[in-house]
């Protein structure tokens, strides 16, 4: 592949280019995405990411094209966890359907920066601590576990720190303002609830990268593989989660199947010095959890509520 520093010029050109072209051209206007538009932008990012692997097969290996197809399905799946809070959070503050690709896309913005800097941190640490292996792996094991117990519990944006504290220092309309973030009253700029909802986002992404990437970390430390196939998995999101917010509330095994990667993951990482796992081997046990949660879920359905906003946050 090319030197290193061409290899991320063109490939964060290109990433701002595909960005560009969807806010700016393809949604230039607030609309509600339909599922079939949706689909369509899934299969495109999907393919984008194959078309990248291919380059990645040609120019690295066989061994490289496989890491980046475990690494993109891993953080593609750990990532779907990241829909059902898109949903929560959009149908708690009681966000308008129309401006909910607005929000997904400025959040994917940030979720890409704070992915750029936890990549760097975490393979600079690793590198330089190997024994930091063992503590994510731990870490992930915990994770996987507290995701099991925890599961069912209601999630509050409102009582987040950071989101209290945003409330307190930004002042804060009542209304969704023509889908605008910020609005401009007597001379005096306020956030509208907008705003208030892409912070939450944000937040909530942080918390779930602290999970997603030392995951990858159990594939390769390879710079290049970790960065593309995460920027690849979080560019998909936003399609995703519209081809999906439907039927998203019937896969409610898929976060016990999540749940299973990432101990399976945080096991891989502890034993990494004692037994080096193939990484065909992590390849299949992903798909076949993945494969077995959505089938369980279709064949045991489940329904569960949505949160409601407090009327004092959304009116």
């Amino acid at each position: 592949m090319m030197s290193h520093l061409g290899f991320w010029i063109g490939f964060n050109v290109f990433v701002a280019a595909m960005l560009a072209l969807d806010l700016f051209v393809f949604h230039r206007k607030d609309h509600v995405i339909k599922i079939r538009e949706a689909l369509a932008w899934t299969v495109f990012w999907v393919m984008l990411a194959l078309l990248f692997n291919l380059g990645v097969y040609f120019f690295k290996g066989s061994h490289k094209a496989l890491e980046f197809t475990t690494g993109y399905l891993l953080e593609y799946s750990l990532s779907v966890d990241n829909l059902f809070l898109f949903l929560l959070i959009f149908n708690y503050f009681k966000v308008p359907r129309e401006y909910e690709h607005k929000v997904l896309f400025w959040g994917i913005i940030g979720a890409i920066a704070c992915r750029i800097l936890f990549i760097v941190l975490g393979v600079a640490l690793i590198k330089k601590f190997g024994w930091i292996m063992y503590l994510f792996g731990a870490f992930l094991v915990f994770t996987g576990v507290k995701m099991v117990l925890h599961k069912g519990e209601e999630i509050h944006p409102e009582q987040n720190p950071l989101i209290k504290l945003f409330q307190k220092v930004v002042p804060l309309v009542h209304h969704y303002e023509d889908g605008k973030f910020l609005w401009k009253r007597a001379g005096k700029i306020y956030a509208t609830p907008l705003l208030l909802v892409l912070v939450v986002i944000d937040v909530m992404d942080i918390v779930f990268a602290v999970d997603s990437i030392p995951a990858i970390f159990s594939i390769t430390l390879d710079p290049v593989i970790v960065y593309s196939s995460n920027i690849f998995a979080v560019l998909g999101l936003r399609s995703l989660y519209f081809a999906l917010s439907g039927l998203m509330q019937v896969f409610h095994y898929l976060h016990y199947g999540l749940a299973t990667i990432l101990t399976f993951v945080g096991v891989k990482m502890l034993l990494h010095d004692a037994y080096h796992m193939p990484i065909v081997i992590a390849l299949g046990f992903i798909i076949v959890v993945l494969a077995f949660s959505i089938i369980a879920s279709i064949l045991w359905p489940k329904k569960e509520k949505l949160p409601h906003a407090p009327k004092d946050l959304v009116n």
